[in-house]
């Protein structure tokens, strides 16, 4: 609860209505990373005064859904730890989010067709980190052509890299990198044979909007331990 408490008290800190909230829901340690979900965080939406909007891969299923939770539920799954980070956008990119994430622009960015490792390009398959990333994209371009494949270009366009992940044979043929909800024919034959996949994450997307020069400010906020306990 204080852990909470504090981050509702950092937002309301900063005068923005629309912010990126990380978490770690999965330990991705071995390849380098911290955070491995992404959701956007609302100031006073209609489901609460911090609302957090982001997709959901359905437990053991290859279906996906978006959601609108409070703190407590989006912090549900953080299980490795309650590491967290914030990113505020900047003025530009938060009215296009708002844009985007108050119509129906991001809704129909969403498939539901899940891949934690879909390929960044992928017209087949999504991930969470995927929606994020293009609906970011989506919110830089005024008149930007409603689409995921609209979306995928200007997002590659404006400069997000996506983060190359080594997986093993051995975890590929036990069924995946994170779950068995994992498509490694998402990805060109290269990849499969060589076991470097390119992957939207936190790190590349939060990469991608430094470069670019939309941040406004970045607060990492560390607590380690099981958020259950």
């Amino acid at each position: 609860v204080g852990h909470r408490d504090h981050l509702a008290a950092r937002r309301d800190a900063m005068d923005a209505p629309v912010a990126l909230l990380a978490r770690v829901g999965t330990d991705l340690s071995e390849h380098g990373l911290r955070y491995s979900h992404v959701g956007f965080v609302l100031r006073d939406a209609p489901d609460g005064r911090w609302t957090v909007v982001h997709l959901l891969n359905a437990c053991g299923t290859d279906r996906s859904a978006l959601y609108a939770e409070g703190l407590v539920d989006y912090y549900a799954d953080a299980r490795v730890s309650l590491d967290t980070a914030i990113l505020w956008p900047d003025d530009e990119l938060i009215a296009g989010l708002m844009r985007v994430l108050t119509n129906r622009d991001a809704a129909h960015l969403h498939d539901a067709d899940y891949n934690v490792i879909a390929h960044p390009l992928s017209a087949r398959f999504q991930n969470s980190t995927a929606w994020v990333m293009e609906t970011l994209a989506l919110a830089m371009q005024h008149d930007a052509r409603p689409g995921r494949a609209a979306a995928q270009d200007l997002a590659e366009a404006s400069g997000h890299r996506p983060t190359r992940l080594h997986i093993a044979y051995s975890k590929r043929i036990a069924g995946g990198l994170f779950s068995a909800n994992a498509h490694f024919t998402d990805h060109p034959l290269s990849a499969r044979l060589s076991g470097e996949y390119e992957v939207v994450t936190v790190d590349s997307i939060f990469a991608w909007l430094e470069r670019g020069g939309h941040v406004r400010h970045r607060e990492d906020l560390r607590r380690p331990g099981p958020a259950t306990r």
